[in-house]
């Protein structure tokens, strides 16, 4: 099987830039209700993966920093605790499963490293299910 059934391609997630605000982010997040969201690069490289962690993180070890100053904060500026790793759209589907074991989502790169969409866990369990149920 080809990961590319599973893609969700870039213009369809939401993603974050690496130089957006984290008032940016936030808001973001919430509005979307996501606890985390793949980050990218000027280049559009994947760049790792922001949680609602990394942001109370951020606010809890910053001094001075409330909401309404978080706008003079780059997402850059805040460590990352979750790796998401991701795969190649070339990886095989055993790659894929591996990370998505551990992963939320699987961010999907091309050869150049440029972020080209997302992978859930939930594509791939409803896969399953609906392979599981045919066998039956």
């Amino acid at each position: 099987m080809n990961l590319a059934f599973f893609l969700i391609p870039k213009k369809d997630v939401v993603y974050l830039k690496v130089n957006s605000t984290m008032r940016q982010a936030l808001e973001r997040m919430e509005y979307h209700g996501y606890a985390a969201v793949p980050l990218v690069d000027s280049l559009g490289r994947y760049a790792g993966t922001l949680t609602e962690g990394d942001l109370l993180w951020k606010l809890k070890n910053t001094p001075d920093l409330t909401f309404g100053n978080t706008e003079r904060i780059r997402l850059d500026e805040i460590e990352q605790h979750t790796q998401n790793t991701p795969v190649s759209i070339n990886a095989q589907i055993n790659d894929l499963i591996s990370r998505a074991i551990h992963q939320n989502f699987v961010p999907v790169i091309d050869d150049q490293g440029i972020f080209i969409g997302i992978v859930r866990r939930r594509e791939i369990i409803e896969y399953c299910a609906k392979i599981l149920k045919q066998a039956e």
